[in-house]
């Protein structure tokens, strides 16, 4: 399971109604069950995501063995869902988990 950082502006909205419509939005299909929604597309075997607190949690399962287009469109899909339902670029995405990677490896 991976935790992104959410923008405070983005974070009041990201109910799970909202996750689900951005689900269905970029991967087409999307089920809501509670506050977790499912959905897969293309590589992505599975996909659960919910908002926990500050963040946004995903749980994502790839299958390895699709076309190299599929999986590059899965990709590009995937982090324009997360841009989305986070306010974060995939570079601004990567820079804070490193940030946070820092943090907890001088804290240990």
């Amino acid at each position: 399971m991976q935790k992104y950082p959410v923008k405070s502006t983005v974070r009041k909205e990201l109910t799970p109604e909202r996750l689900e419509a951005l689900c269905g939005t970029h991967f087409d299909t999307a089920a809501r069950d509670g506050p977790k929604v499912s959905t897969t597309f293309g590589a992505i075997a599975a996909l659960s995501v919910w908002s926990e607190g500050k963040e946004l949690a995903v749980e994502v399962t790839m299958n390895p063995k699709v076309p190299e287009e599929v999986a590059r469109d899965t990709i590009r899909r995937y982090n324009q869902f997360l841009a989305a339902a986070t306010g974060f670029t995939s570079k601004e995405r990567a820079k804070r988990l490193q940030k946070a990677a820092k943090a907890a490896a001088s804290g240990s």
